[in-house]
This record gives C-alpha cells, structure tokens and sequence, in this order.
C-alpha cells in the first residue's frame, strides 16, 4: 500500500509520522506547498517527497491523506474520489456549509470513500463515556457539559481562515454530543466574547464562546470554549444522568485547581495543546482508516457525521450574530 499525504505542516507531519509508525501503511508519499518542508519531513520518516500535488496523483497512491489548508480541502477531496481514491480529510472539508454540501455530493456522486478527522473519536476516555450512556448505566441523561479551552490564541493570520471558535473549535464538542449520547441537537442558542485580544474583533471571531443545545430528547446540553486558557489545554466533557455521572478529560494533568481544603492539587504537568493531549487518538484514527483501505473495517466519521457536526456549528453562528435560539431545521442538509 502507498498512501499520499498533502499537507506537512504541524497536523500533517504529526499523521506522516504516525503512518510510518504503522507496518499496514505500506510506503508514504508526501507533498507540501512548499516542497522543502515535504522532502525535510520525508528525509527524517523515510518517505518519498512529491514536488507537487499533480505527480502524487501522477506516481499512484492507494489512498490519500488531506492534511494541507482548508481552502486546498475541496479540490484534493473531489480529486481523490473522482480518481478512485479512500481520502482521510481533517475536518472541515470546506470552509463553509455550501461549500460542505458541493463536496459531499460530489463523494457520493462518485460512490467515494472520505473518513473526517475526528479524533475524540477515538479517545479512550470519551469512548467510555459512550459505553456508559448508551449501556443505560448514567440512568435518563438529562445534562451534559463539554468544554474546550486552548491555553493561547492561535496566530492572527490562522484566525483569518479557520471559520471562527464555532466551526473551528466548538465542532469537535458537538460532534462528542451526537456521539456519546446518540442523540441529535434540535436547536441551539449561543453566545460569544472578544473582550480578550485586538485580533478576534479584527478577525471578526470571538475568543470566547457558549452555547446551550437542545436534544432531540429533551436532554440540555453547555457547550463552552475559550482560547486563552493560561493554565493550560483543558478539554473535557461531563454526563449527568438519573443514576449517575460521568466525566471524560478528567485527571492528574487536567489544569483546573480545588479551592477546597481537602480538593486535589493541581496538575503538576498540565496538557499543553491537543496533539500531545490526542496523541493515541490521532494514531488510532489513522489506524482505522489504513483499515477501512485494506477493506478490513467500517467507516468510523463519515461526510454526513461531519456536516452534522458543523451544522450545529452554523447554527451556533448564526445564533451569536442575531441574538435568538435557532432550529436545525432552518439549515439546509443533504
């Protein structure tokens, strides 16, 4: 097997590294839009470098991995899937819902294959809290919390292009709420600050934000998010059922103090971003889709689960922009 990866920045060269780690991956081949950095990054992997986008296509590959700006998302994935190609695409696969909905009717126009990257997926701690949930342990879940808080604000020119906390950020919470709980949001109301640094309000971005979903059986959940969480990367998710309650992201390098006399000490070594914080998640995720190549397992985060994701996200947007609950159901869908 021969699997293609354009992109070989810091979330490319990190699924380069853990594909080469992978004895099913077969051989790699890399491509950048700077065609430097991709031979550096195959130089140090053992991997072959490709100029450019055209001669991996041109040299075959028997999958491919999209790794590269989300502007460049589209194009590779029609591509691939014209050609025949399983792609692995990090999330978003457009900038946009139109733009998401375009692609994904072009997949299955093609009868193609496309995994998204979402790795929380595959985190052992959220897979438990799936079990739990679904195996009626927690009782009636009436009440789940998630929260996402980057510990500094990514640079100014990433907050130009990333689609803003809630497509960004945000998304990967309300793709653990579908998840975790199999339930689908039924409508949202949300809020956001950019009190914080001059560059969200350039941005036109918030660099805090809350939501409040509804689900379709009644169960509340608060979303939250922050980019300047000083004390470090804390990602979490609380489950609060009849029974019981559970929390995923919750422990000893977790940065959050007590204030209580006998609380817990705080993290003597808080997760410092989420590539170390996911780390087994990443690798497990490409594990499945080398998998779903050899036709050895089932498609774990398809395009729709994707676009649900982000149409939760679209409709958080649109909440905080005009200031009312808004209803799934006003989004358009495939």
């Amino acid at each position: 097997m021969r699997i293609g990866i354009v992109g070989t920045g810091r979330i490319g060269s990190f699924h380069a590294a853990a594909l080469s780690r992978n004895p099913e991956a077969g051989s790699l081949l890399l491509a950048d839009a700077d065609p430097a950095r991709a031979a550096q990054v195959a130089n140090r992997l053992g991997a072959t470098a490709a100029p450019g986008v055209d001669e991996v296509f041109r040299w075959g590959v028997d999958a491919l991995v999209v790794a590269c700006s989300t502007a460049g998302h589209p194009e590779l994935v029609i591509r691939a899937v014209r050609a025949g190609l399983p792609v692995f695409c990090e999330k978003p696969v457009a900038p946009d819902l139109p733009g998401t909905l375009a692609v994904l009717r072009e997949v299955a126009a093609a009868g193609g294959v496309l995994q998204l990257g979402f790795m929380r997926r595959f985190d052992a701690g959220y897979r438990t809290a799936r079990e739990l949930v679904r195996s009626g342990a927690l009782g009636r879940l009436h009440t789940v919390r998630t929260m996402t808080a980057d510990p500094a604000p990514p640079p100014a020119g990433y907050l130009e292009t990333s689609g803003g906390l809630y497509r960004d950020c945000l998304v990967h919470d309300f793709d653990m709420v579908r998840w975790v709980t199999g339930q689908e949001v039924t409508e949202v109301y949300a809020a956001g600050s950019d009190a914080g640094p001059a560059q969200f309000r350039v941005a036109g971005d918030v660099d805090t934000a809350a939501a409040v979903l509804t689900l379709a059986d009644g169960a509340l959940a608060t979303c939250t998010a922050t980019r300047c969480n000083g004390a470090g990367y804390d990602v979490r998710m609380e489950l609060a059922g009849e029974l019981d309650q559970v929390s995923a992201g919750l422990d000893d390098r977790t940065p959050i103090a007590s204030t209580e006399p006998h609380g817990p000490p705080p993290a003597s070594k808080p997760w410092t971003g989420f590539l170390e914080r996911f780390g087994p998640a990443y690798e497990a995720e490409l594990t499945a889709f080398v998998r779903l190549v050899r036709g050895e397992g089932d498609n774990p985060c398809d395009g729709r689960q994707g676009l649900a994701a982000l149409r939760v996200a679209e409709a958080c947007e649109t909440s905080r922009r005009e200031r009312r609950p808004v209803y799934l159901a006003e989004l358009p869908d495939l």
